[in-house]
């Protein structure tokens, strides 16, 4: 092989016979096998200077630059060549002290389907070598070289960046396309040890990619390869990433901005496929214009009062409850030394007979409606006979005329009350059909189809066996917490595994201009603000059973006000409430380690769970024996997480999905509507339809008769309005977050029902303590801030990742908390307000006897 090398300076530290191995092993050596001739020519360059030259197989150029590197000082160098589209690219190798960089002009990048984009204009930044002198003077050399026989046109332009370093609240900005990616190098300044990386844009398209990357070389700043090495995420308009000073020894790190031939991965269109595999596509004008801007994140002690302020807002629950603890123990000590001062109840309200030497013997009678009969009046005219015999005996006759005449008033209100009763609650029933009214009362079929039910009438089983019955949903839900908890567990920290090794943030979606790291964990604010279900949960759990304690002890005590007055207290449902909420907590948690759309049923499972104990506690209140069984309840809410599931992988646009779910939707609510209308007194068999014509025939066709129980089906035609309403809008709009939209059915359905319920009760006469009262309005307000904050959406697992951060926002308390933490605060508290509120709701009827309490 014959070289000719152009006159001019020789390389330094290089003799001749270096440089021609040196050529001998570039790529395009392999010519002089075949005995070709190649003609090398080097030439000094300088920076700024455009140089407009040609090439061949023939020809190689190379290109010699020397500058001053600086051990304090970082100044980028960058290359840009420009050539005309030709079958055969010029190969440019750029050889420098510790690192070798090549690409070919046209540079050619591949999309999706195999799709390739030629580019005509490369610029690519030089990595610098570092130098461990004050001041050292390196060389790097630009190699041209082409496979062409004809000859190619190129312009070669070698110049210093500025502002390659970027300073500390410093905005910079710059344009870049895909075949001209733009990196820059960032070294923590004394006392930082975390900084937050944030990249605008106002342009949405094209996408592009942020990385960050240690100072090393190369750097991978080309579309197919950036995300090699490092942390990286997709963007549009914003990006963010917090650095730690810790994970990168060298105190320094390089900001690499890519743009992406194709939009696809930001959520852009799908450009047409290619008519050939091998045809080059025009990619047009994808030049985007973006600003960067480093600003060091919070210190060690935003932290510290982050969690204090955390831990200060629930534990602050825990005095005010103790406090109004004190203060109603106070109370109730002062309430029973009053009644001890005073005398008991008159016999004549107990239904007892009065003896000589009583100290009614006058007719004294108390009024306190807290004091009644441990033997209260039934519905049978026998009952009320013997009573009325045995008080008419010889009690009688040591009687004055006006303690009588009392005494036969107070009789005879009893016995107008029990009338009254009896004709309510049998006016459905012809009582000639019956030898022994006792045999109506003891007949379900009968009780539970009266036009007016009392409490007594559906809470005659025995009441440990309702118990038993209700601690079943307590012990099944912590059951289920466990199995439930445990795999999401490790799954959670599975994800922020691969995150952490991967670098890809894509994965997870979070506020990423408020996420803050601690440890492995990336969003660490997110998951403390998660404490207050637990704390909260947990002090639901403490009142309950310390009211659990208090009634256990009263019935020991044989108090009348705990055997046979109120609403009957069973508390296993709340027990499962508490638990859910503690629950619900531990597993938003687990979401937000890292939030996506495929475990996004960790946060809202437990949700259902809470929705459905509320609605199954306001529905035992008054139906204490015929609520739904643990086993039932769970295999439904079973049911609903598994429809849950089922539309998040398949219900987005899938319209066959959402036409059998309305359906199953609408029936159920019917089967529903009809359970709660008669009671449970209907089968679902062979002859329903044919029932169903003959009630529709006698109450419609024969004659129009409305509805027996008018309140009932007042509730019922409600929710179906609601139900149908929501099944319509999810089969015409076809939402994509289907878990978010089954639980709104959940807490229309919910507050529907509490709605109904405080509407009846005011109603029926009853009255709303203070302490509900309060409940009430500090939940709903509460509820009203903590849904303002939780429609702000900083984030969102139906777009796209890079869509996703589009919403994203700075923290708005502490510099800690972002708007979504305010949404767990606020919820939670307004979750726990509300289980209060079910809890205190008929504290009012706690002295009043059940079979004066009306079920609706």
């Amino acid at each position: 092989m014959r070289t000719r090398r152009k006159p001019g300076p020789v390389w330094p530290g290089c003799g001749a016979g270096l440089v021609v191995l040196c050529l001998c092993v570039a790529p395009y050596g392999a010519s002089a096998v075949v005995g070709e001739t190649k003609t090398v020519y080097q030439r000094d360059a300088e920076f700024d200077v455009t140089y407009n030259d040609t090439v061949t197989s023939d020809i190689q150029t190379i290109y010699a630059f020397n500058h001053t590197v600086s051990r304090n000082k970082t100044e980028g160098v960058r290359v840009s060549v420009q050539s005309e589209q030709v079958d055969s690219p010029i190969l440019f190798v750029v050889r420098q002290k510790q690192a070798v960089v090549s690409f070919q002009v046209p540079l050619v990048l591949r999309g999706l389907y195999q799709r390739k984009y030629s580019y005509t204009h490369v610029g690519r930044t030089l990595c610098q070598p570092p130098t461990r002198a004050a001041s050292e003077i390196q060389f790097f050399f630009v190699d041209v070289s082409t496979l062409s026989s004809r000859g190619v046109n190129y312009q070669l332009r070698v110049s210093r960046v500025e502002s390659f370093t970027l300073q500390t609240d410093t905005k910079f900005s710059f344009v870049a396309t895909p075949s001209q990616p733009q990196y820059f190098k960032y070294a923590f300044p004394d006392g930082v040890d975390s900084v937050i990386v944030k990249v605008n844009s106002q342009m949405t398209f094209p996408c592009s990619v942020m990385s960050i990357q240690d100072i090393l070389c190369p750097v991978y700043d080309l579309d197919n390869n950036v995300a090699f090495i490092g942390m990286y995420q997709t963007m549009t308009k914003t990006a963010a990433i917090t650095v730690q000073r810790k994970d990168f020894p060298s105190n320094s790190f390089y900001v690499v901005i890519v743009v992406k031939t194709e939009d696809e991965a930001c959520g852009g269109p799908l450009r047409f496929y290619p008519l050939r595999p091998d045809e080059l596509i025009d990619a047009g004008n994808r030049s985007k214009t973006l600003d960067v801007v480093v600003s060091p994140a919070i210190k060690s002690e935003v932290y510290v009062m982050g969690m204090l302020f955390c831990l200060g807002i629930f534990l602050s629950f825990y005095i005010i409850t103790f406090l109004v603890a004190c203060v109603e123990n106070k109370r109730m000590h002062k309430r029973r030394g009053g009644l001890l001062s005073t005398p008991a109840a008159s016999p004549a309200e107990t239904g007892k007979g009065l003896t000589p030497g009583s100290p009614y013997e006058y007719g004294s009678i108390a009024d306190n409606s807290s004091l009644l009969s441990s033997e209260p009046i039934t519905d049978s005219v026998g009952s009320t006979d013997v009573n009325y015999g045995y008080m008419g005996r010889e009690p009688f006759k040591r009687r004055s005329l006006t303690t009588l005449f009392h005494l036969a008033v107070r009789i005879e209100r009893s016995l107008d009350s029990v009338g009254r009763c009896r004709q309510e609650s049998l006016s459905s029933v012809e009582e000639d059909d019956y030898d022994i009214l006792a045999d109506i009362d003891s007949d379900k079929n009968i009780v539970r189809t009266k036009k007016f039910l009392c409490v007594s009438d559906l809470a005659r089983k025995d009441k440990r066996v309702l118990n038993k019955k209700y601690q079943i949903y307590f012990w099944n839900i912590a059951t289920i917490a466990v199995f439930y908890a445990l795999p999401v567990i490790q799954l959670v920290i599975t994800y922020q595994t691969v995150v952490n090794v991967t670098g890809n943030q894509d994965i997870c979606y979070y506020n990423f201009l408020c996420a803050h790291p601690l440890g492995a964990l990336s969003a660490f604010n997110n998951i403390l603000s998660n404490l207050g279900y637990i704390m909260l949960g947990l002090l639901f759990l403490l009142i309950v059973l310390h009211r659990d304690i208090m009634h256990n002890r009263a019935l020991l005590r044989h108090e009348v006000a705990a055997l046979e007055c109120g609403i009957p207290k069973h508390f296993g449902l709340f027990y499962a409430m508490g638990t859910a909420l503690m629950m619900e907590g531990l597993l938003s948690a687990c979401y937000h380690v890292c939030p996506n759309y495929t475990n996004f049923q960790f946060d809202t499972s437990f949700m259902y769970m809470i929705a459905g104990l509320c609605m199954l506690k306001l529905y035992q209140k008054r139906h204490p024996d015929i609520n739904a069984s643990a086993y039932t309840a769970y295999a439904c809410l079973a049911a609903v997480i598994f429809f849950s599931v089922l539309g998040v992988v398949f219900g987005k646009g899938n319209m066959v999905f959402w036409i059998v779910f309305s359906v199953i939707h609408i029936i159920a609510t019917l089967l529903l509507s009809t359970q709660l209308y008669y009671m449970g007194r209907w089968r679902l068999d062979s002859g329903i339809l044919r029932r169903m014509l003959y009630v529709v025939y006698t109450d419609c066709i024969r004659q129009c008769s409305g509805p027996m129980y008018i309140d009932r089906m007042v509730l019922l035609v409600m929710g179906n309005i609601v139900n149908w309403s929501l099944a319509a809008y999810g089969l015409i709009e076809r939402p994509n977050d289907f878990a978010s939209y089954l639980l709104a059915i959940a807490i229309c359905n919910l507050l529907l029902y509490f709605a109904f319920y405080i509407i009846m009760k005011l109603r029926s006469g009853e009255r709303i303590h203070c302490l509900a009262l309060v409940c009430i309005l500090f939940t709903a307000v509460v509820w009203g801030f903590a849904l303002f904050f939780f429609f702000q959406g900083l984030s969102t697992w139906q777009k796209t990742p890079a869509e996703s951060r589009e919403h994203n926002r700075d923290c708005i308390l502490l510099s800690f908390f972002d708007d979504h933490d305010i949404w767990h605060f606020l919820s939670s508290i307004a979750m726990f307000g509300s289980f209060l509120v079910l809890l205190t709701l008929d504290d009012d009827l706690d002295a009043v006897q059940r079979d004066k309490i009306y079920v609706f």
